[in-house]
């Protein structure tokens, strides 16, 4: 215990400390959401990565898909890096970058606020976000929860207090630039981690082969012989769902998008890809394929006490105090470096989107630097309450949430994000429509399930399909509504097209030279 608690206080004390020492660097808005538009490669990556990755994907989705699909499950870590991360980097970071700066979008709303002229989009955006990450932020505090109860023996609400407490002080004091520094910390961390954890549950098994052997020998009357170590699992088609969720749906989430509006340079973004894929390719390939190897703790796993979020803490409890700690640490980083990111992006785009302009008309910087740190400890205090709520109601699984908050706001984002970075012809309709269809389909999923056909009942089949309709909606939906206004089209895109005139020095030739 003793080595636990001095793990978990040193990672405390240097994450207030960074939240400190950046302090100058959030002296305003621009410097508190962006830190101006100046961050490096290995900063954005990593936060990126960490943003991506949480307690969410480590306890919830490595336990509950490893369980299900068995080493089938890698396929989805697989997924992550290279739909997730590689190509987010190649097809929406110069171009985001480029607009959001010409258009002075802080915000993803704002972006679209700015691109289609229209203040009533930026306030719809905005309230879709504050709404739809706080069942994201709980899913957070329940995974974490999982660890802490395991290694301290701590009650919930414990966990709850320390988390929200961690986060508030160093987002607050530090504002984005600080929230990039942890998180690169508490990548190398994950990274560490994830690696010491998956040798460690190898080795309790006997090895790789070993593990893989007694794998195949698994007996389930609903899955075939050899099933949870075949090339596609026992359930290839929810596995694709659970692929499509996690991995495209990055594409769409503010929390995430909003990493490339403060990049640095186009190297930045070059060498921010090859960053980004690596860490997904460890933190999210390790993380499912530990999970892969869940059912050889089926004797230990109680799933009607805990559900599948006990899988992954069940298979940890016999490592030794010291890798049981850097667990922790791990998960911790993990959680709080995504509860950061969310926070941030629910704080400063309420603020910058909906309050300002839309509520109050005239509102000074210092002002909105005020407001946008009071909401910080407004979200984190809406999300503790949820998840306490969460923790005793239907909605059980780590899973479940986040797949309600990725369908609404991934639905709803990526493709009018996508369209509108490439496409001069997208409508201000078909952004409404792909908005008003992703969050009301999702909706409906919790209240309506039963309506609903068989595949599309799982929050995370449903998030995938809305995903995928939107990229559908919003060019037929454009094709069929009247145009956007040309003077303003070719003002966005004209950040894409500028002319650079430099004068040069004629050289003469030596047909020029007196013979």
């Amino acid at each position: 215990m003793l080595t636990k608690m001095i793990l978990l206080l040193g990672f405390f004390a240097v994450t207030i400390f960074v939240g400190f020492y950046f302090r100058k660097r959030a002296s305003d808005v621009s410097g508190f959401v962006l830190a101006g538009r100046a961050v490096g490669p290995w900063l954005t990556a990593f936060a990126y990565g960490t943003s991506y990755f949480s307690a969410v994907v480590f306890v919830g989705y490595a336990g509950q898909f490893g369980w299900k699909f068995g080493t089938a499950a890698v396929w989805i870590g697989l997924a992550n890096a290279f739909i997730g991360s590689l190509l987010p980097w190649m097809i929406l970071g110069r171009r985001t970058r480029i607009m959001t700066q010409h258009l002075n979008s802080a915000t993803m709303p704002e972006f679209f606020g700015s691109r289609f002229d229209s203040r009533a989009m930026k306030v719809g955006a905005s309230i879709l976000i504050f709404i739809f990450l706080i069942p994201y932020t709980a899913s957070l505090y329940n995974g974490l929860s999982r660890l802490f109860a395991m290694a301290f023996g701590v009650d919930f609400t414990v966990c709850i207090v320390a988390m929200a407490v961690l986060t508030g002080i160093y987002v607050i004091a530090g504002g984005y630039f600080a929230t990039a520094v942890n998180d690169f910390i508490q990548g190398f961390i994950m990274l560490a981690g994830t690696v010491a954890v998956i040798a460690a549950v190898l080795n309790q098994n006997g090895g790789f082969l070993a593990a893989l052997d007694s794998m195949a020998r698994i007996e389930d009357p609903s899955a075939a012989p050899g099933a949870y170590t075949s090339f596609f699992g026992p359930d290839p088609l929810n596995l694709l769902g659970v692929m499509l969720l996690t991995s495209l749906g990055t594409w769409g989430l503010p929390q995430l998008v909003q990493k490339f509006y403060a990049i640095k340079s186009e190297k930045a973004i070059s060498t921010g890809t090859v960053i980004s894929t690596v860490f997904a390719l460890v933190v999210a390939g390790g993380s499912y394929f530990l999970g892969s190897f869940g059912r050889l703790y089926s004797g230990r796993v109680d799933l009607n006490a805990g559900g599948y979020d006990s899988i992954i803490p069940t298979m940890l409890s016999g490592l030794p105090d010291l890798l049981i700690g850097l667990i922790v640490i791990l998960v911790l980083s993990a959680s709080i470096s995504t509860l950061s990111a969310l926070v941030m992006t629910s704080a400063s785009t309420f603020t910058l989107d909906f309050l300002k302009g839309a509520l109050v008309k005239e509102m000074s910087g210092k002002t909105q630097l005020l407001l946008i740190r009071a909401l910080v400890v407004v979200f984190i205090l809406i999300s503790s309450v949820v998840a306490t709520m969460q923790y005793g109601g239907s909605i059980t699984f780590i899973a479940q949430l986040m797949g309600i908050s990725w369908g609404a706001l991934a639905g709803a984002f990526l493709a009018p994000f996508l369209y509108s970075l490439y496409w001069k012809r997208v409508s201000n309709a078909a952004v409404w429509c792909c908005f008003l269809f992703s969050a009301a389909f999702m909706v409906l999923n919790i209240y309506l399930k039963p309506s609903f056909p068989p595949i599309l009942r799982s929050p995370i089949n449903a998030g995938a399909f809305v995903m995928l309709a939107g990229l559908i909606i919003v060019p037929l939906v454009s094709a069929l509504t009247r145009k956007p206004g040309a003077a303003l089209v070719e003002s966005c895109f004209s950040c894409y097209e500028r002319t650079v005139s430099i004068k040069i020095s004629e050289a003469l030739g030596d047909e020029n030279k007196a013979g």
